[in-house]
């Protein structure tokens, strides 16, 4: 792979050049050659609709987005959103309560669901003769949900044992809501998607049916579709389901809080017995390419890919090959905010090194960065895989539906997703340092540090009775 090479550097510098070229040719094979163009159109409802066409097989993934997520929730309510995504599957007058799933892998399809801040998406994918029952379903379900108590109820249980589950029984995920909590001081980023437990217990029918009654209609989705079919089958199907519904007044603005200016780095320390080796994380908040100028999100995309990415970042190889502090780095950018963007680095920390060690280690990567940039080659290099990730996407429908749900949802277009590669192409090593000195800086960050509780790194047994002292915690 062209980010693994160890050859010599002029040996290296040219297959990266030929590796772009390839992916270059990849990608101009795919909208010159067989794959017809994406099409959209607009009911006269206000429903967007996206057609992905790709006839290699039989077979079409149908998503529905709707642009809501957590950070659209009312005040004290948090997790409606995901709660919400939960009852959509019970039933509607047409199809009985649990029987939406059922329905779908009789057909021998498969479906789910899942909420973002910004986001609730759900999705099937079935063979293309079964396209038209599974857009009628989805059509009925937006308009013509029904709730009983005893739904709410039971699905409220499933929620908050998902809570449990996965974040109070998890000590990273508790670190990294709490991180969340200190990172947006006002933005609802700050939330957890799930919610707080204590607003979760509160959620009832009546939330529930006002939350979907304002957000789930016509104007607010986007309908994707793509596989074996054409633009002009589509459209017909999606006004004969979807088109049949009416408008439930104006779309909604999407009006939110927004961040004061911080003025430092924020720490944040968790001690837990269930905890393995200490790790350290920090997050920055970044621009996403929703609100990104012109080029920033590409260079931080590139950014990431350079700094983080796999065992060829340059945190896992200062941290972990040259300083042997960590057993694990790496980090990522989260792109797809409607508001923002997060950028983060991470290292698991190894025997004999301690929080404050790793600590130091990814801030001297990140400080090099800022002050040195990055390399041709390493933007070179970078910029190919990057490139050549966009093409395997578009070996996959569902992945392509995904792509294109999540930028429209955040306002942008068609024609953003695919000049995409042409966007990171103009990309030089000094838009990297820019985009590194302006927002991987302490006023936009985060450090947390999670750690076994001193004196107790067993989750086995009763923790021992802390001795009598002056009362000092």
């Amino acid at each position: 792979m062209l980010d693994q090479l160890t050859a010599a550097p002029d040996l290296r510098t040219g297959l990266i050049v030929a590796g772009l070229t390839l992916a270059s040719m990849a990608v101009a094979a795919i909208s010159a050659e067989a794959a017809p163009p994406v099409r959209q159109f607009t009911l006269a409802n206000g429903l967007q609709v996206v057609v992905i066409p790709d006839h290699r097989a039989p077979v079409v993934t149908q998503m529905i987005w709707y642009k809501v997520g957590a950070g659209d929730e009312p005040p004290g309510t948090s997790g409606i959103a995901h709660f919400l995504e939960h009852l959509m599957f019970k039933g509607t007058d047409k199809i009985p309560t649990g029987s939406f799933s059922k329905i779908i892998a009789k057909n021998g399809g498969e479906d789910n669901a899942f909420t973002n801040h910004d986001v609730t998406a759900y999705f099937q994918r079935v063979a293309k003769d079964r396209l038209a029952t599974v857009m009628e379903m989805e059509a009925d379900r937006m308009v013509n949900l029904r709730l009983t108590e005893e739904d709410v109820t039971t699905e409220r249980n499933v929620i908050l044992e998902e809570r449990r589950s996965r974040v109070d029984n998890d000590p990273g995920s508790i670190l990294q809501e709490q991180m969340m909590a200190a990172l947006y001081r006002n933005h609802p980023y700050g939330i957890p998607i799930i919610g707080w437990e204590h607003e979760i217990k509160a959620l009832d029918r009546e939330d529930a049916l006002t939350f979907y009654r304002r957000f789930y209609a016509p104007q607010n989705a986007i309908l994707i579709v793509a596989g074996d079919v054409e633009p002009d089958e589509v459209k017909t199907l999606a006004e004969n389901t979807f088109g049949k519904i009416e408008r439930s007044g104006e779309a909604n603005p999407r009006v939110r809080p927004q961040e004061p200016e911080h003025d430092g780095l924020v720490k944040v320390t968790l001690e837990d017995p269930r905890a393995g080796r200490t790790t350290v994380q920090r997050y920055y908040i970044v621009p996403s390419y929703a609100s990104a100028e012109p080029g920033e999100a590409e260079a931080l995309d590139l950014l990431a890919r350079i700094a983080a990415h796999g065992t060829v970042g340059r945190i896992y190889k200062r941290l972990v090959v040259e300083q042997k502090a960590a057993a694990s780095a790496g980090g990522w950018y989260t792109d797809s905010g409607l508001d923002s963007g997060r950028f983060g680095f991470y290292a698991i920390a190894g025997e004999a090194h301690t929080a404050e060690d790793i600590e130091a280690a990814i801030e001297g990567v990140v400080d090099e960065i800022r002050t040195n940039g990055v390399t041709q080659a390493e933007l070179d290099r970078a910029r190919a895989a990057q490139i050549a990730d966009f093409v395997y996407t578009s070996d996959s429908i569902s992945r392509m539906a995904r792509q294109y749900g999540w930028r429209l949802a955040a306002g942008m277009t068609v024609a953003d997703v695919e000049e995409w590669p042409d966007r990171l192409k103009k990309i030089a090593v000094g838009d990297i340092k820019a985009v590194a000195r302006k927002y991987l800086v302490d006023e936009n960050g985060v450090t947390g540090i999670l750690t076994p509780e001193p004196e107790y790194t067993s989750s086995i047994g009763e923790r021992p009775a802390k001795a009598a002292g002056n009362g000092k915690s």
